[in-house]
């Protein structure tokens, strides 16, 4: 297993367990499938392991697998606060009480505030007094570093990195989202503050290798190298050398066998121009399937009506590429989990952003189809929900 610093120059495995995805039997976690997994991961070197307050029973069954294998002390834990349910302080300490039990130890390596949005979501953290809360977790040694996890488009990620003296970050990012989400920017400003990075869904949730558009699948059979799908994910991040680790959430075997191999392959810089053209005629061929020919440049922004105009076109192209779960998912988390709905349905249509983008884009009409598309009955009650419980 290869290794990466972090800010304070601990080791961390290039490749990391996302236990979000643990097997299960009868609707319940498979402890002793998942055991066998993560035993097969530490011995191969992986010492950090991911997970969250909200994935159900997944801190218990980490914890529980880490106790009872005399682990804890070998491996990095990384577990997150999920702030959109937070109304006040005691929040806070009641459930990361409840996630040290479930996890039993009494400290977290690596807390994440989970899924920020934007700098205001953070703001009305700190009204709350989350500052003073992490400083007096940090010093009683109960959290060790302080880092979040986005969803989000790259200038509000940038603001983010600067709101706070951030530990580490976590961001989507991959081959297909190199300029969408915090995207290819938002890696490099965060990393030049000086704030690692790891990665989440290098495969988009298996996108990248399942059900893969047959022209797309065409072009990785016939590459002369025989590297599958995901090896070519996988190298194309740990080329990179501002990306700290990538988690993947592996559970099988031979998932873990395979990227245990790709791991031990990768290196800095190894990307060639030649590798670079290549998975760009992925892209391309991925893409033919989606509605809108936006490349999240973001020369159409900011909207005067604070439509998230690159965020609702991923979230629509995604409906035909990913399927409507994984496209409602991310517009919520564009447009809602937010102070201020930035939905499609905001649209006013002035045309100021007409008038900037390079693609000649008729986003209003766009939007129109955006709003159509997405704001169904699902959604209305989705955000009815969301606005009800997120207290600004």
């Amino acid at each position: 297993m290869q290794y990466r610093k972090d800010k304070y120059g601990n080791d961390i495995s290039i490749l990391g367990y996302g236990c979000m995805r643990f097997s299960k039997k009868a609707g319940m976690i498979d402890v002793e499938k998942a055991s066998k997994e993560i035993m097969a991961a530490y011995e191969a070197g992986i010492n950090y392991y991911d997970t969250a307050y909200i994935y159900p029973g997944n801190e218990a069954a980490l914890g529980r697998i880490l106790e009872e294998n005399g682990i804890r002390e070998d491996v990095y834990i990384a577990t997150k606060l999920p702030h959109y349910l937070i109304r006040k302080r005691e929040n806070m300490e009641k459930m990361f009480a409840e996630e040290l039990k479930r996890l039993r130890t009494d400290y977290v390596d690596y807390y994440l505030m989970h899924m920020l949005t934007d700098v205001k979501s953070w703001e009305r953290l700190k009204s709350l007094g989350v500052e003073a809360w992490i400083r007096e977790k940090k010093e009683s040694g109960q959290i060790r570093q302080i880092g979040f996890s986005y969803h989000g488009n790259k200038d509000a990620f940038c603001e983010l990195i600067d709101a706070y003296d951030w530990d580490f970050c976590m961001i989507q990012y991959n081959y297909l989202d190199e300029n969408t989400q915090a995207g290819r920017k938002g890696l490099e400003y965060a990393a030049s503050k000086g704030v690692p990075v790891l990665i989440m869904e290098p495969l988009r949730g298996g996108k990248l290798v399942n059900n893969i558009p047959k022209e797309a699948q065409k072009l990785f059979d016939a590459h002369p190298s025989g590297k599958s799908p995901a090896q070519w994910a996988f190298r194309w991040l740990w080329s990179q050398e501002q990306i700290m680790c990538v988690l993947s959430g592996m559970n099988s075997m031979e998932m873990l066998r395979e990227n245990l191999a790709t791991a031990d392959g990768a290196r800095i810089g190894e990307m060639t121009e030649e590798d670079d053209a290549f998975l760009k005629e992925v892209v391309e061929a991925m893409y033919k399937g989606m509605k809108v020919g936006c490349t999240a440049c973001g020369y159409c922004m900011p909207c005067p009506a604070k439509v998230d105009i690159p965020g609702c076109f991923s979230a629509y192209n995604k409906r035909y590429t990913d399927g409507y779960v994984t496209a409602m998912r991310e517009y919520l988390q564009s447009t809602t989990l937010r102070k201020e709905v930035t939905a499609a349905s905001n649209c006013i249509g002035c045309g100021a952003c007409e008038k900037h983008c390079p693609q000649s884009i008729k986003i209003r009409e766009e939007l129109a189809g955006v709003r159509r598309t997405m704001e169904g009955p699902v959604y209305k009650i989705a955000n009815k929900v969301v606005r009800t419980f997120m207290k600004y």
